[in-house]
Parts: structure tokens; sequence; C-alpha cells
């Protein structure tokens, strides 16, 4: 039963939507360009799992999809997946039919559903997209609640939530105009003007407005970013401590950041043995939260949730590597080549033997496709060799003998 708080809030949501369409991402005639890995049932399962998914004729949610944005994408990369997006806003859901219709995603299917409403919708889901939605909750814990209940078993929840201190001066302004708009809050348009009216306002040294103009300012040259950043009607951000209060409260299991070079304290402490010798003495989540202190730029949390059972491959029998049919991983950029961008649109560089190896692996999706064996047969590339390949998720590994996990 939604409360009476959180259908207003919802109410304003929508109208915020209704007023701004967001993403406003153009609409195109033709797929969109590049991929999202996370949108990609094949490799966000690999992601989470270490090996590729039984099957890709999956069910797939996009929990608050809004213009259609990440929908499209769902739709595109996974041609065997059926797609169901939902939204508050009947004018964004509009925009949404309009781009997968345009861009030929048309097998997507959109209702007009608030996630406390999940319920409504047939079945369970074997991947969940919710991004940027539930920090814009009334209470995001029910929402997220009511995601877990549609979570197949052995499903992926992504999700994409705020992080505090990354988005502090964001915080401060949206605090700025609701004072001065004073009894027009909720006129989102009103908001926009005189926010904007702000920034031109005050000076070039200003902490906020720097920080503004350095990661935000290209963006919010559209106002329907301004309205999602500066004068969205609800938001909750979240330190380390607080995200997993929320993901304790799903009854879900936490796979892992799907961002992990952030979290690697290495990066940030590395040079000092001290420093991480008594940093292996912290919980996971203590570590978490020492990285988000000693580096407060992250904007926002991305992560997977599962319902068990969940399958861990690791791939330390050496029977199980060569019996594994490998295939290069779908969303690379650049390939063929020595050098191209991989899953995370990283700069990927590989020997000669590497590349030979990748460019006899199957395509991604290929059924004709020859195991490690037979492709290191004859050859001097070892299996430590795959496992890197396997490891840095320039090939995923399908496997042919039963877990040894």
């Amino acid at each position: 039963m939604t409360s009476e708080n959180e259908a207003a809030v919802s109410a304003a949501v929508a109208k915020l939507y209704d007023t701004y369409p967001f993403p406003p991402e153009p609409l195109i005639d033709e797929p969109p360009p590049g991929y999202n890995w996370r949108w990609h049932w094949p490799s966000a399962y690999n992601f989470c799992t270490g090996r590729a998914p039984s099957s890709n004729a999956v069910s797939i949610l996009d929990a608050g999809c809004g213009s259609g944005v990440g929908t499209e994408y769902l739709v595109h990369l996974n041609p065997e997946a059926q797609v169901t997006g939902i939204d508050l806003s009947a004018g964004t859901l509009d925009v949404a039919r309009e781009r997968c219709q345009r861009s030929g995603a048309d097998r997507a299917t959109f209702h007009q559903l608030s996630i406390y409403d999940v319920e409504q919708l047939e079945g369970q889901f074997d991947l969940i997209n919710c991004v940027g939605v539930l920090h814009h909750m009334p209470d995001p814990i029910k929402g997220i609640q009511a995601l877990a209940t549609k979570l197949a078993p052995g499903g992926l929840l992504h999700i994409f939530v705020y992080a505090a201190l990354g988005r502090w001066e964001i915080s401060l302004m949206q605090q700025a105009i609701a004072m001065l708009q004073g009894e027009r809050q909720g006129d989102y348009r009103d908001g926009v003007h005189i926010g904007r009216q702000l920034f031109n306002a005050l000076p070039e040294t200003n902490r906020i407005v720097k920080r503004d103009k350095e990661r935000w300012a290209l963006e919010n040259h559209q106002d329907e970013c301004f309205a999602d950043m500066y004068v969205h009607p609800q938001e909750v951000d979240y330190t380390i401590d607080t995200l997993f209060e929320l993901i304790d409260a799903s009854g879900l299991d936490f796979v892992g950041f799907s961002n992990p070079r952030y979290w690697d304290l290495n990066r940030l402490v590395g040079e000092s043995d001290d420093v991480m010798e008594r940093a292996q003495n912290l919980s996971d989540r203590q570590r978490y939260r020492l990285i988000e202190l000693l580096d407060p730029e992250l904007t926002h949390y991305e992560f997977f949730l599962s319902r068990p059972p969940l399958p861990q491959f690791d791939w330390s029998n050496d029977e199980s590597v060569l019996t594994a049919v490998p295939s290069r991983h779908a969303c690379m950029s650049g390939w063929p080549a020595k050098s191209f961008f991989d899953y995370d649109y990283q700069l990927a560089t590989v020997t000669e033997a590497e590349y030979d190896f990748l460019s006899r692996c199957a395509e991604p999706g290929e059924t004709e496709a020859q195991t490690v064996a037979a492709l290191i047969a004859d050859t001097e590339f070892t299996l430590d060799q795959v496992r890197s390949l396997q490891r840095r998720q320039l090939t995923v590994l399908s496997p042919m003998l039963p877990s040894h996990s």
C-alpha cells in the first residue's frame, strides 16, 4: 500500500519528467552507438560469475526506464531477450516508445507503473536494470524490496544510485535554489530559470561554480539535465554505510561493484606497505569506506546484486579450462588490432600470441566453436595465458564440464 506522502512525491517526480523527459539523448533511426556492458546479459553474467550464461533467451526489466535510453540498448544488445520498461511518467514513456520504434528496438514493451507496484507484472526477470531511480524514490528500501521479489533465482539486479561525497556541491545548490523558489517549488521551469540566474551571478572562483564547470557544465547546457540535477523534488545521496543498509534490506546477495578499478585501494596507497598492511585488518565494507573517504570524487555507486543460487566459476581446474569453449568478449571497440578498447572502454594491448589466440576464438554468439584444447594444440600458448585473457574479460569461457568451484 502506497502512503499519501509516497504518492505525493511520486506525483511530483512524474511531473518533473513530464516537463523535462530524461535522459534527453536525441532519437535516431538506427541502433544506438557503442555499448554499455552492464546492459549486455552475457557480459554482465560473465562479470558476476566468471563464465558465459547457459542461455541468452532471458527476461529483462528496465525499472524506471525514463526516456528509454537504457531500454533501447538492452533490446539491441540482447537480441534473444524479452525486454520490459516501466516508468511513472506518461510523457517520458511516450518518448521511450518513439525512441525504440525509430531505432528498431520494437521488441520492448512499456508500462506506466511505479516500482512499488512492480508485482503487477507477470513472472520474474533474469536481469533487472535500475539506473538512477531508487535515490529519487520516497522510500528506496521499499523500492529495492519490491524489485527483489521480481528477480529470478540466479538473476542479476544492476543498480546505480548517487554518492553523497562527490555530489556535495550539487546538494548545496539544490538547497539554495529551493530557498529562492519558496512557494514556487514544484514549478520546474522556474527552478531551472532561477538556478541558471544563480550560477550566472556567482563569481567564477566560487566552489560550486568551479565544480559544475569541471564535471557537469557540458551536459547541463540542456535544461532536462539541469532540472534533473538541481531541481529534483526527491533525492537520497548515499555513503558506503547507508548504501549497504539499502543492500542488506533487499535480502539479496552483494556480487560486487561494476567499476572495480575505483575500489582498488592499491591505486591510492599501494606505495605504503604500512598502510596496506593495516588496511588488511579492515572488513570489505570498511575498506570501501576508506577508499571513498580518501578519494571523494565518486558521484555514484553502480553494483550488482543477485538472488541465489549464482554459481561462481574460478577456472582453477586445468581440465575445465581445456574443455571450455572461448569466445571473444562482445563488448570491445577497435578489434581486430593489438591495441583496442576493452569492455569498460579502457585501452587494452595484447601480445602477438594473445592476438593470435583471440583471432581464432569464436565470434560472440557463434555456435560452431572450438575448445581451448583445440585452439592451443601445436602452439606454446599456455593455460595461464588463457586465464589471463579471461580475467581481463577479453574472452568469455563457456564450461563444458560441471563446475569445480
